[in-house]
């Protein structure tokens, strides 16, 4: 049974940084395509980032690009998020979701989910 297990939210001033972390248990990472979603209040799920098992990756659009970074640790079974120049917009429970599958933006795709984990932007 695969199983992946968020850690890192917290409170943030504008412009800090967070890491995130899905561990992965149940399966390697080997073969597996990893991605991070957020979902703010009242808004749906929408893609942020994604880890091809091969190492690629690829960001939504202009929301996060050259502000996030997503990589992975294949000893450790884990996926990071370093979230840089963190904006209030960007306050969200943020979710791993991973899949044998393509990276997509669509959450539809993914076969396993963590449970999240808050990040919130303030002063």
């Amino acid at each position: 049974q695969v199983q992946l297990v968020e850690s890192g939210g917290g409170l943030v001033q504008p412009g800090g940084s967070l890491r995130l972390s899905c561990a992965v248990s149940g399966r390697s990472l080997s073969g597996l395509n990893v991605a991070w979603f957020r979902q703010a209040p009242g808004k749906e799920r929408t893609f942020v980032a994604g880890i091809w098992w091969l190492g690629d990756s690829t960001y939504d659009g202009d929301s996060v690009k050259g502000r996030y970074t997503i990589s992975r640790d294949s000893a450790k079974n884990t996926v990071y998020l370093q979230m840089n120049s963190l904006k209030v917009e960007d306050t969200a429970v943020y979710y791993c979701a991973a899949t044998p599958r393509p990276i997509t933006t669509a959450s539809m795709q993914y076969d396993y989910w963590g449970q999240g984990t808050q990040v919130t932007v303030s002063s």
